[in-house]
């Protein structure tokens, strides 16, 4: 952190003259402009429409939402990005398919979530907002100082953005959609838009239900839509076993539970890219949040992926994209409106995506990692573990329970990094399409 600085200023109570100078140049410098909601910065024949309510070529979105990863803990090991091998927890070893992901279509290493935890993570990830309430009683729920986490909705207008989430933009727009899992807690929709439109048999956050599982009664949902004419334009999907339970004894190992997840997104890429509907679709695959976990840049950069005929192959992106521009792509696409201010001020991944589409199928690659290694260890994190609560997303504290993950990949007494704060001096590391071998110091289970 040794880059980074501040500075603190002293300045005088500005008058009622003042004070709206100093307002519309504060709004003269954001990205927002009413002319931007309408019609982002996109460049014409791209797949992405340049203004709301034009048509893609793209007619089907499959949104996964997945838990908690920075980019360097999965992809610091990719040479073409820019990446730590280091802070890498879960190489190409352990996630074969989220790393050709990333070669066959498109490599993005500058990628932030907006949210900090998943109590407002889900939000940001379906709204582009979450509501003051949620951003200012999280954090006494996640210290433990009170509060219950009931951040989706259930407690109505407070918790809820005024115009809803992506489901009630959809509705208003005429285009259909299908939750699988999201906002949906112990089989029960947790908002009544939700009600009408989930898939029953597909479980909300629970780690003892593999993500394998849960691919597989996706296969078996989507196959029967594909049957009747009847896939949604969004369909949301979430796969949450990259989380993990920690060093908790008895539970899956880590490395297991994110085999498990990797296997399960390419299982469903690779179905999908084998479908009828291939042809008009887009998959977007985003983190929640990076629940403060380490990485060299910034601790809420992460992971994010585009897969589909109209993304580009074999290409690096370095631009800086949020959870917001991934939104606001997505709405462009199903002609939405921007849900906020921060997803109509985003840039859309226009950049990532090319008007000659490549039909090709994605080719799954098998696990190299075992999906059902345990923690057999009753050691200090496994302790530890013990006084989380992992019933919800991220009820645990979030920097001890990324200790705790590394921990029960690194070993008892290794130490954890301090989570990245964007050091002004970073440089990021020049793109290259030769690839070599990295030796990582991350202990695999065989």
């Amino acid at each position: 952190m040794g880059c980074s600085a501040g500075s603190l200023a002293r300045l005088p109570l500005p008058d009622e003259a003042a004070l709206a100078a100093f307002s519309a140049q504060v709004y003269a410098n954001t990205p927002f402009t009413k002319a931007r909601e309408n019609s982002p910065d996109v460049p014409a024949g791209n797949p992405i429409p340049q203004r709301v309510g034009e048509k893609s070529p793209i007619k089907h979105v499959f949104y996964i939402i997945k838990e908690n990863r920075t980019y360097d803990q999965v992809l610091g090991d990719v040479p073409a990005g820019n990446g730590d091998a280091s802070l890498c927890l879960f190489p190409e070893k352990v996630t074969p398919n989220h790393h050709a992901l990333t070669r066959d279509f498109v490599l993005l290493d500058n990628f932030y979530v907006d949210a900090e935890v998943s109590a407002d993570g889900h939000n940001w990830s379906t709204a582009a907002y979450a509501t003051d309430f949620v951003e200012k009683s999280w954090p006494t729920n996640y210290s433990g100082r009170g509060g219950s986490y009931d951040f989706e909705g259930a407690r109505g207008e407070v918790a809820q953005p005024k115009d809803g989430f992506l489901w009630d933009y959809c509705l208003r727009a005429g285009r259909s959609f299908r939750s699988y899992g999201e906002f949906v807690f112990q089989g029960k929709p947790t908002l009544p838009a939700i009600a009408k439109n989930f898939c029953k048999k597909f479980p909300g956050f629970d780690m003892d239900i593999p993500d394998v599982e849960r691919e597989r009664i996706w296969e078996q949902d989507f196959d029967s839509l594909v049957a009747a004419k009847a896939v949604p334009n969004l369909s949301i999907i979430r796969l949450p076993n990259d989380h993990t339970l920690g060093a908790i004894k008895g539970a899956l190992h880590p490395l297991s539970f994110a085999a498990d997840n990797d296997l399960a997104l390419g299982r469903l890429i690779e179905h999908l890219s084998r479908s009828p509907v291939w042809k008009e679709s887009v998959v977007m695959v985003v983190e929640d949040d990076a629940q403060n976990g380490p990485d060299h840049v910034d601790a809420h950069r992460s992971t994010a992926y585009l897969v589909g005929p109209h993304v580009r192959r074999h290409t690096v992106v370095h631009t800086a994209y949020t959870t917001s521009g991934m939104l606001r792509t997505l709405e462009l696409i199903l002609g939405l409106p921007p849900m906020s201010q921060y997803d109509a001020a985003a840039v859309p991944l226009w950049a990532c995506f090319t008007s000659k589409p490549n039909l090709a199928p994605y080719n799954l690659r098998p696990a190299t990692t075992p999906l059902t290694v345990r923690n057999t260890a009753f050691n200090a994190p496994a302790r530890r573990a013990l006084k989380f609560d992992l019933s919800r997303e991220d009820a645990a504290p979030d920097l001890a329970f990324n200790e705790n993950i590394w921990q029960a990949i690194r070993g008892e007494h290794s130490r954890m990094p301090a989570p990245g704060a964007a050091p002004s001096c970073a440089k990021p590391r020049p793109s290259t399409r030769r690839r070599k071998k990295i030796n990582h110091k991350t202990p695999l289970l065989s």
